[in-house]
């Protein structure tokens, strides 16, 4: 196994990779910005280096601090966790070139995959339903691309090829408003993701958004993990998830579970990675993959009884996958509802000290947490503080430790969007399983 890593990465991402590692023996250094040095992890961690000041470019993003840190402390392996630079193929580039091992992906795969129009030309191949469109980045011959989209049919999404976690965006309904789109998305494409490809795809009305849990070794061995649902979101960004989705059968799991595990396989996948669709009327489409650990992964891991961040950690460091297809299988039900720090109606930030933080807890309840009482929530960064998780033998179940968990859930001295949890939970159509990825907003509006 790896005897020393470097956690590149904050908040309670970094705490759940600490703590799989002091169960595998293994030696932990955290790197943190100067604003972070009473993080729980770093507090934990066997050493801790200050790689900058507060702002993300000048630490979490930046490479050439995070390498001198695993010099300087002889780590072997740096772990991204999510968000920051786990999705960026140079940073795993010049990790691997430095001598480390990055326990994530090769650094081809992450490219390849980072380009959206690439990665769904490779699903295609694989014989992965993707959604109707452009299949490659829009030229600058206007006839042709408003010819492409009377054919894909009103409305359509204009895509950044770069783009992720819900940014480069646009829904066009008329043809007279698509090329200004297009332009507009370009250029916001160029400064977020420093790439103007954009793409065309049909948009879909009332689609849940689905997505399959892979793991793959890095050596053409890869099988899928169930799916979540994770359609409760606003402005793209995911707020309750659960495994497994209502209303998938086991045959369709198995089915669309299968393609993904033979496309990791087929691109010699290594760790872990979401396999990202829409799903309307009985059928998947493929729109992304994230080729890192999720913020959901803990439904995965309560309805699997699989350890996701072990099993990185295991395949990093040259295993082959110690599990099989025959070995997953999925027992009861489990929701996750992220805890941000924010007003629960204006999603305003709400930084500031936590005065005094009380747990859930009871059968089926796990928190993934990295606050504490005196803890000081800085302004700085995403405002996710905590994962609250319920499993239960069922849905029902589930929904009903969650609701108790959430009563029980006591954070004091900043805001949180724990009553807009309690208020989702109490609605009909969640309570059914009836939802899709605009069913938030609506409910919201109304």
């Amino acid at each position: 196994m790896l005897d020393k890593i470097l956690i590149a990465n904050r908040g309670e991402i970094a705490l759940r990779i600490l703590r799989a590692c002091k169960e595998l023996g293994i030696k932990t250094v955290a790197a943190h910005s100067t604003v972070d040095r009473d993080l729980l992890h770093v507090r934990l961690a066997d050493e801790s280096v200050c790689i900058g000041p507060h702002q993300a470019g000048l630490s979490y993003l930046n490479i050439p601090a995070i390498i001198s840190a695993a010099e300087i402390t002889d780590a072997v392996a740096i772990h991204p966790g999510y968000g920051f630079l786990s999705e960026n193929a140079d940073f795993a580039e010049q990790v691997e070139k430095s001598g480390f091992t990055f326990i994530g992906p090769h650094p081809d795969t992450i490219r390849q995959m980072g380009d959206k129009v690439a990665a769904i030309k490779f699903m295609k191949q694989i014989g992965i339903p993707c959604v109707p469109g452009s299949n490659e980045p829009i030229g600058e011959d206007d006839p042709a691309t408003l010819a492409l989209a009377r054919q894909i049919g009103y409305p359509v999404i204009i895509k950044a090829a770069g783009g992720g976690g819900g940014r480069g965006m646009r829904v066009v309904h008329t043809e007279s408003h698509l090329i200004n789109a297009i332009t507009l998305t370009r250029s916001e494409a160029k400064a977020a993701f420093n790439n103007d490809k954009v793409y065309l795809e049909k948009y879909l009305q009332n689609p849940r958004h689905i997505e399959i849990q892979v793991l793959g070794d890095g050596q053409g061995n890869a099988i899928y993990l169930g799916e979540r649902d994770c359609s409760i979101q606003r402005r793209h960004q995911k707020i309750i998830e659960e495994a497994p989705a209502p209303g998938i059968s086991h045959k369709q799991r198995e089915e669309i579970g299968e393609l993904c595990a033979q496309a990791c396989r087929d691109m010699k996948y290594r760790g872990a990675g979401t396999m990202e669709f829409l799903y309307e009327d009985g059928k998947f489409y493929f729109i992304e993959m994230n080729t890192r650990i999720q913020v959901e992964h803990p439904v995965t891991e309560m309805v699997t009884g699989i350890d996701l961040v072990k099993e990185q950690l295991y395949v990093a460091s040259g295993k082959k996958l110690s599990l099989t297809q025959k070995d997953v299988r999925i027992v009861g039900h489990a929701i996750e509802c992220r805890i941000n720090a924010e007003d629960p109606r204006t999603f305003s930030p709400s930084p500031g000290t936590v005065s005094y933080f009380h747990a859930p807890g009871g059968p089926g309840i796990r928190v993934d947490s990295h606050i504490y009482g005196s803890y000081k929530v800085p302004p700085y960064y995403d405002s996710l503080i905590a994962k609250v998780i319920a499993h239960g033998e069922t849905r029902e179940i589930a929904l009903a430790r969650m609701r108790n968990a959430l009563d029980e859930t006591v954070i004091e001295g900043i805001r949180t969007n724990v009553p807009l949890h309690q208020d989702i939970l109490r609605g009909n159509s969640f309570q059914k399983g009836l939802v899709n990825i605009h069913y938030l907003e609506k409910w919201m509006n109304m």
